[in-house]
């Protein structure tokens, strides 16, 4: 399996594309195979970050927050209205920042699911 197959995932940037490489390159290619499989269906495109978090505007804030696992603040986002809208703004400026740490927290997390 090639390295290229990172480059499938949607919404990937060169800075994750590195890291993922970096991290499995030890691995032999049926476990760099199934730590992708695992990955993808963990992984959180930016695009739709960015997507809920403009909702926020218009609808529901905090919905970014719960889909990146941050429950208590999605919550608190629900009921304060994205902190007065400020949080919401931030959050739609640092959408990519806030979805690299969620994938990177999750990628760690498939390497020890699979035991590698």
């Amino acid at each position: 399996m090639s390295d290229f197959s990172f480059a499938m995932l949607p919404g990937i940037e060169t800075e994750e594309m590195l890291w993922l490489q970096e991290l499995t390159k030890s691995y032999s290619a049926e476990n760099k195979q199934r730590f992708l499989s695992v990955y993808q269906s963990r992984r959180k495109d930016p695009q739709t970050i960015l997507i809920c978090s403009l909702i926020g505007f218009v609808a529901v804030a905090g919905v970014q927050r719960f889909l990146l696992n941050q429950i208590a603040m999605g919550i608190i986002y629900v009921v304060t209205l994205g902190f007065c809208f400020v949080g919401t703004i931030i959050d739609a400026v640092n959408y990519r920042k806030m979805t690299w740490a969620y994938n990177k927290k999750e990628a760690l997390a498939s390497a020890a699911l699979l035991g590698l």
